[in-house]
């Protein structure tokens, strides 16, 4: 049925609703996942049944931006945290490639709710950028990314509104400090922030899903919003809370194959560093995203996801992403 579909359908992306969207808000060194609504993670399943996707993500970001526009060069500062201090104008970004294998698993509590655990397995990104910039001992260098698990999200879901034509889902969760967010750079220092595998902060995560049959088992649209509350981690640093939106129409081409194009919003407040502003970090990004899903069997669903950016509004300077890519699998038992 259209609904149950769906209701698969639609449980990736805004996990991409948190779990895909989030590991870091995107600051200096650019960091960056796909957020969107895959249609696998966003529903609830029936009481007893399991689902478990696996989906890869890739980003590459080589496009520099001064707020919304191209410029020639992104020159960021470096958060210090040895001598807890930000240093202004540090280093010149010239490429950052984001990938992230995934594994979330996904529980029916009862008919209206839904426990899920996402689990970043590999959460890698390979960075390149000119060090100690305009100083005499300035040097490139490719050996300062990092690769690990990442931040664990467990969220729960209920459906209040179940109905032929309606489906309403409401999530709540908590990101865990899973990731390691204290490695050391080519030079020994920690790490920049936003190229670690986690954020060594508890976050508190927030969503809302609804999904209208404009024609049952046919085409529909679907509408999620969800939130991220961020803490300040151990070494007095905070990313910044960060809200997702996405609204978009599924129509079902055949009995296994299922289209859609969706628009996705998200927007990052500037992270903080002793309670100060750190500049190169936050902002305002919009994309279009068609996606295809194929339901290979009753259980198993394929899907593959385009991020095609047409806003990337940055504070002050920053890398920003060329597209995005999702592919995934979900299986249902």
């Amino acid at each position: 049925m259209r609904g149950k579909f769906l209701s698969t359908t639609i449980w990736t992306i805004t996990s991409m609703w948190f779990a895909l969207a989030v590991p870091n808000a995107g600051a200096s060194c650019g960091s960056a996942n796909c957020f969107l609504v895959t249609g696998t993670q966003e529903g609830i399943s029936v009481p007893g049944q399991m689902t478990l996707d696996v989906s890869y993500r890739y980003i590459p970001m080589d496009i520099f931006h001064r707020g919304s526009s191209k410029t020639n060069e992104a020159v960021v500062p470096k958060v210090d945290f040895e001598n807890r201090i930000i240093i202004p104008d540090h280093h010149r970004e010239v490429r950052t490639i984001n990938e992230l294998l995934q594994v979330d698993v996904g529980y029916g509590v009862t008919d209206k709710l839904t426990v899920q655990v996402a689990i970043p397995l590999k959460n890698d990104r390979s960075h390149e950028h000119f060090d100690e910039v305009g100083e005499p001992g300035e040097f490139f260098t490719r050996e300062d990314g990092s690769s690990g698990l990442g931040d664990i999200r467990v969220i729960a879901k209920y459906a209040p509104i179940v109905l032929t034509r309606h489906l309403v889902v409401v999530g709540g969760g908590l990101k865990l400090p899973s990731g390691e967010y204290k490695l050391h750079d080519t030079l020994g220092k920690i790490n920049e922030p936003t190229i670690m595998p986690g954020s060594g902060s508890y976050d508190f995560l927030f969503s809302a899903f609804y999904d209208y049959q404009i024609v049952p088992h046919s085409l529909d649209a679907f509408f999620s919003g969800s939130y991220q509350l961020t803490t300040e981690n151990d070494l007095d640093y905070e990313f910044g809370n960060q809200i997702l939106l996405n609204a978009g129409l599924g129509y079902l081409l055949t009995e296994k194959v299922s289209v859609s194009g969706q628009i996705n919003l998200r927007e990052a407040k500037r992270d903080k560093f002793i309670g100060g502003g750190v500049s190169s970090t936050g902002g305002t990004w919009i994309n279009i995203t068609p996606g295809i899903r194929v339901q290979a069997s009753d259980n198993l669903g394929l899907y593959t996801f385009l991020q095609i950016p047409v806003l990337q509004d940055v504070n002050e300077v920053n890398l920003v992403a060329r597209f995005g890519l999702a592919i995934g699998a979900s299986y249902t038992f």
